[in-house]
């Protein structure tokens, strides 16, 4: 407890908690104001209910009667005042009642304390071994019949964020009482006590306007809201602390023990054109967010992406925060040289003729990757011609090189990228990709030599190499693929892609990738001290609950399933962290067919609530029927 602190303490009965936390706050500037629901005649009842309120007042506290905890706004002796703690020990509705009347107390309670909370205090309720709900109960009971108080919490935007063992022993003098409104205690002993702080609030996803340089023309667009959080964020910054620019360090300066290793200082567009994409990608596969331009009256209070990144820094090359994340010159066309060797790692949805366009948001760095083998021949020339003139000179090149056999370096680029892909657990619709391409001796092995590097890094994390035609793939549990190495050139050059995202989840032991995307400074904070991969990550927010809901439909003919991810993304701010189609019936005479969805709500980032989420879902079903001309069933 720091200095300056105020205590409330609500539902008292013998004040004997509240005496005991006076005593033990003495010496501090720690004011305590103890309040119960009885009248005062009532309260006094209590066995040393007298002498445990004089014990308060003599410690500079304040003992109030009449407050019900459930309206403590109401409370005239509350009014203008706020609390850095609200304590709440052991709250029962008294005689026989039944859990489902206890949750609406703790509902109740903390709807009404939120508004006498400080911004950044802390709830602190004391329940019986069990009746929380949560896996800290040992032994847990059966969801329905506990009091669900971190569902009950949300429904007042708080989220647990730690549960401790009731240390009755610290407060020496306390005597639990109140058990079915007797002077009989509660069993404490396994106790726990629930610390619930402040969420943050929900953010409605825009629309933003970006005009970037794309092949020497000036394209103006719009970023999808789905997308508007995974842009400008400034992750790879030279100054970032965000662990997917910690992971991607730790990479670098692992391959810089055997390795020259450099990142390019240049920025790229977010756009491809649809002609990039096809020269560095087949058309089999997946899935893209194609861009129309926008007219060329371009309104004049929209942002382009320099003046953004006036405000935001650069989120894609590791610059410092003055670097514009986008550049202002031409963009070469990708280059036949080195074209089979990028189609083996992207495997893109292309249809410039269709319905999606000329742009498309990148969906890897790998067009720009041969701006960067361009430069790396330029060096290996240069380096080359070098090599003779001094055999000393030589000899300290070598050294510096860190036994590198010859490579003369991995020139690599970071940034990230966008996938158009389905709600589930592993699908990022954003994600940071490092990219390094390496040209190797022709008697040299650079896929093993690079993938036994990398597997050296990253299987104490969980990461195995498995082969493939033409390279490896870097694969780990739960979440699938996270890398590639891949070669072109009769096996010299060497490209490696690598997903700093998922990485980052292995590394830091996250439990959702959506972590990395948070706003709140909680999240941050842990990785203020730069901590070494492996540090687990310590959740701000205990044992979120899931929600499932249903959503059956109506459609035409034609039904663009990517069309309702994105729309499910925007309506759930996020929160749907899977989709699972569960029904699906075509009608034999209308044209039309059902779709049945089922959306399973989750947010480690966000208190989420039943309430929460349904207004969520009964937006979606708004959204669908607006945008996609559904027929909700």
């Amino acid at each position: 407890m720091s200095p300056s602190r105020s205590i409330l303490l609500v539902g008292e009965g013998n004040f004997s908690f509240s005496a005991s936390a006076s005593q033990l706050y003495s010496e501090s500037e720690t004011s305590v104001t103890a309040t119960c629901l009885q009248h005062q005649e009532e309260a006094l009842r209590h066995e040393g209910a007298a002498s445990n309120i004089q014990t308060i007042k003599d410690s500079g506290g304040t003992v109030l009667f009449e407050v019900d905890c459930t309206k403590l706004e109401q409370c005239a002796s509350l009014q203008g005042r706020v609390f850095d703690r609200v304590v709440f020990n052991f709250p029962h509705c008294g005689r026989k009642s039944g859990v489902k009347k206890n949750r609406e107390l703790l509902k109740n309670f903390f709807l009404s304390c939120v508004q006498v909370l400080a911004e950044d205090g802390e709830v602190h309720v004391s329940l019986c071994n069990g009746q929380g709900g949560t896996p800290a109960d040992q032994p847990k009971r059966e969801w329905h019949n506990s009091w669900q108080v971190a569902a009950m919490a949300a429904e007042a935007h708080l989220i647990l964020s730690a549960v401790h063992p009731f240390e009755s022993e610290r407060y020496q003098n306390y005597k639990c009482t109140g058990y079915r409104s007797q002077d009989k205690g509660f069993h404490v002993e396994k106790g726990l006590l629930h610390v619930f702080t402040r969420s943050l609030p929900y953010t409605s996803g825009q629309t933003l306007k970006v005009e970037e340089a794309v092949e020497g023309e000036t394209v103006q667009y719009n970023i999808p809201a789905e997308l508007s959080d995974f842009i400008f964020r400034r992750f790879l910054c030279s100054d970032s602390v965000h662990p997917v620019k910690l992971v991607q360090d730790f990479l670098l300066e692992g391959l810089a023990e055997k390795w020259l290793v450099s990142m390019t200082t240049e920025t790229i567009p977010y756009l491809l054109t649809a002609k990039q994409l096809q020269t560095c990608c087949d058309s089999e596969s997946t899935h893209c967010y194609w861009i129309h331009p926008l007219e060329k009256d371009f309104s004049s209070d929209a942002h382009t992406s320099t003046e953004r990144e006036k405000d935001q820094g650069c989120a894609d090359t590791g610059e410092t925060p003055s670097a514009s994340c986008v550049t202002s010159d031409k963009v070469d066309r990708i280059k036949s040289k080195g074209v089979e060797s990028l189609r083996s790692a992207c495997s893109i949805d292309v249809d410039p003729e269709g319905e999606t366009g000329l742009y498309l948001l990148r969906p890897s760095l790998l067009p720009q990757m041969e701006e960067l083998s361009t430069k790396k021949e330029e060096l290996i020339d240069n380096a080359g011609s070098h090599e003779g003139n001094n055999d000393s000179e030589g000899n300290k090149e070598d050294e510096a090189c860190g036994g590198c056999n010859g490579v003369t370096s991995l020139f690599g680029v970071s940034g990230v990228v966008f996938r158009n892909v389905p709600i589930s657990l592993w699908a990022l619709p954003a994600f940071h990709e490092l990219l390094l391409r390496g040209v190797f001796p022709p008697e040299s092995d650079p896929i093993k030599s690079l993938g036994h590097k990398l597997e050296t890094l990253l299987a104490p994390y969980g990461v195995s190499l498995v082969a493939e035609q033409g390279g490896l793939r870097l694969m780990a549990q739960p979440m699938g693929l996270v890398g590639k190495l891949f070669a072109s050139d009769n096996n010299v050059s060497v490209t490696v892609s690598l997903n700093l995202d998922l990485l980052a989840v292995l590394l830091f032991s996250l439990p959702d990738w959506r972590l990395l995307w948070s706003h709140d400074p909680r999240f941050l904070k842990q990785f203020t001290p730069r901590p070494s991969p492996g540090t687990p990550f310590r959740p701000f927010s205990l044992f979120p609950e899931h929600f499932n809901f249903d959503i059956s439909f109506w459609t035409g003919p034609i039904w663009e399933e990517k069309k309702f991810h994105g729309v499910v993304r925007e309506a759930s701010r996020g929160t749907v962290e899977q989709v699972k189609l569960i029904d699906m019936f075509s009608h034999p005479d209308l044209s039309q067919t059902s779709y049945c969805y089922r959306l399973i709500y989750h947010s480690h980032t966000h208190a989420l609530s039943h309430t929460q989420a349904l207004q969520f879902h009964k937006h979606l079903e708004s959204l669908l029927s607006s945008w996609l001309q559904v027929t909700i069933r």
